[in-house]
Parts: structure tokens; C-alpha cells; sequence
């Protein structure tokens, strides 16, 4: 089976377990607005990919590990469209889910959102009870307090931040749960994974950046121009559109290169270097930064 597919299948059987006819028929729309269709699934792939590659003894496990870190991305993404926040009417090319369902659902289904996912793991612990605490406290780790997503989330109402620590927060933390989770899942070591999350999470934190500038807000599914409009922290901002493409090539070099030894090694250079191309293609930048050379436009280079 391909992975998306079995990314996909479990994605539809949690969603299923936490629903019943009795239940709010317009937060089940929302929950399910939220979630179907995705976008890349990268988290859960990735997460996937780790625990193939430390042998996927527990596949329930590893499923439900990849499923949870993709509903707390989902529920972070309906938060993040919220009013209070980026007040987004669009989120992967269609209505967000404030937008669809009023405020009022849009948090709620968040809320559910997070719940859920815990659930989902603690439902798959029959064959690995003693990995369950783990997989738990790596998950959350990446959600809560103090360097999870709910803290990248915060720091965009301080007045200083450190872009670094934004980036790690805001969007690294869930990718090292992705790969240190999907390890823990396999029964494996997660510290040779860490590496791997940290750089892929903030290249891909550079990349939101890079794409919020330059990119077509049909094409991207969400509107562009956001970190300026809102004064969020942006690497396009501080080290320029040039710098900054740079240092998104370099992050996913070290990505790449952070990769352990193991059979799925070449397998996993292969999704890093995909996503690389899927978010920020080389022709494009390439002429980008052709362009601007040109011009007289400062170009950052470092």
C-alpha cells in the first residue's frame, strides 16, 4: 500500500471513532472540513518514513503516531485562520473553516481536533503498551508548552522574538515530534532522528516565508503577503527574498545530510528533496534570484 494511502485510510477511520449520529452534525462538517482534502501529508509522512526505517514492527502504532501529528497540524491550522489571529478566508484553496462555519465551530473543532489525536494513540497501544508513553510526551511536546506549536503560536503577540526560536516553535517542533515520534513508534532510539526534524521543520518554516512573498494565492491556497501585513517574524524579511532562499537551500541540505544510516536512508533523501522542489522550486528561484541581480535590489547572502 502506498504511504498516502495508508496516511489517507487511518486518517478516515480516526475521524469515523470520534463521530456518531448523535453528535453536533455541523462540528462533525467542520472537523471534517478541517482535515479532508489534505495538503502534502508531510508530517505523517515523514513520520511514516522513520519508523519504516527503524522497522515498523508496530505499524498500528506508527499509523496512529503519523495520524495525531496530523490532526494537531490540522487543528493548528484552523486556529491560525482564525479571527484573532491571520483572519484567513481561504485555507488549501477553499473556504477555512471559520469562514464555512462561523467562529464558534472553528474553535471548537480545533479543540476536538486536539483531542482526538491523543485518543487515537492511546488507542493503539495494545501491542506496545510500554512505547505509549513516549510516543504521548513526544507528541505533546511538540504541541505545548514551552517549544511546541502553541508557543510558535504565541510568540507572534510579543514584541521581540528571536526568528530562530519562531521558526523552531511554530513549525519545527511538530516535525521533530514526526520523526522522533515515528522512531519511538518502531521501538527505536529517537535521538538519531532529532536532526533530521529540526532542519526539515525550519526549511520549511523558511519556505512558508519565501512563498508568502512570492508566491500566487490561488496557487499557494492561502492568502500571501500575511507576515508583512501582520509584522510576523519572516526570514524573507530579515535576511531578504535572496538571503533567504539561500538559507532554505542550505537547510535542507543539512536535512538531507542529517539523515542516519538505514535502509530507508535513500528513501528518505528522496521526500526531503521532493518537498524541496514541491515548495520552493529550483527553476523558479533560480531566475528569481537571476532577476534581482540585475536589478538594484540588494540581495542578502547571509
Amino acid at each position: 500500500m502506498k504511504t498516502i494511502t495508508r496516511i489517507e485510510q487511518s486518517l478516515a477511520s480516526a475521524i469515523a471513532a470520534g463521530e456518531d449520529p448523535a453528535c453536533p452534525p455541523k462540528l462533525a462538517g467542520a472537523i471534517r472540513h478541517a482535515v479532508f482534502p489534505g495538503g502534502a501529508r508531510i508530517r505523517p509522512q515523514l513520520c511514516l518514513a522513520v519508523a519504516q526505517a527503524c522497522g515498523d514492527d508496530d505499524p498500528v502504532l506508527s499509523d496512529a503516531t503519523a495520524v495525531a501529528i496530523e490532526l494537531l497540524h490540522c487543528a493548528s491550522l484552523v486556529h491560525d485562520d482564525l479571527p484573532c489571529f491571520d483572519d484567513a478566508p481561504v485555507r488549501r484553496g477553499r473556504a477555512s473553516v471559520h469562514f464555512a462555519f462561523g467562529e464558534c465551530l472553528a474553535v471548537l473543532a480545533g479543540d476536538a481536533l486536539i483531542v482526538l489525536a491523543f485518543q487515537t494513540i492511546a488507542a493503539a497501544g495494545g501491542k506496545s503498551p510500554r512505547r505509549l508513553g513516549g510516543v504521548l510526551g513526544t507528541v505533546a511536546s511538540g504541541v505545548g508548552m514551552p517549544f511546541g506549536i502553541v508557543a510558535g503560536q504565541a510568540w507572534e503577540s510579543e514584541s521581540r522574538v528571536s526568528l530562530v526560536d519562531y521558526q523552531r516553535a511554530k513549525t519545527g517542533a511538530l516535525f521533530v515530534a514526526a520523526t522522533t515520534g515515528g522512531a519511538l513508534a518502531a521501538g527505536a532510539d529517537p535521538g538519531p532522528w532529532r536532526a533530521l526534524g529540526d532542519w526539515l521543520g525550519e526549511a520549511y518554516q523558511v519556505a512558508d516565508d519565501i512563498r508568502d512573498v512570492m508566491a500566487d494565492s490561488q496557487l499557494l491556497g492561502k492568502p500571501v503577503g500575511q507576515d508583512v501585513a501582520l509584522g510576523r517574524p519572516s526570514a524573507a524579511i530579515e535576511l531578504g527574498l535572496g538571503g533567504a532562499v539561500q538559507h532554505f537551500r542550505q537547510l535542507i541540505a543539512n536535512a538531507a545530510q542529517s539523515i542516519p544510516e538505514c535502509r530507508g536512508a535513500t528513501q528518505l533523501r528522496a521526500l526531503v528533496h521532493a518537498e524541496s522542489e514541491r515548495l520552493v522550486p529550483f527553476a523558479m528561484t533560480q531566475a528569481l534570484l537571476s532577476d534581482m541581480s540585475k536589478s538594484t535590489l540588494p540581495v542578502a547572502t547571509d
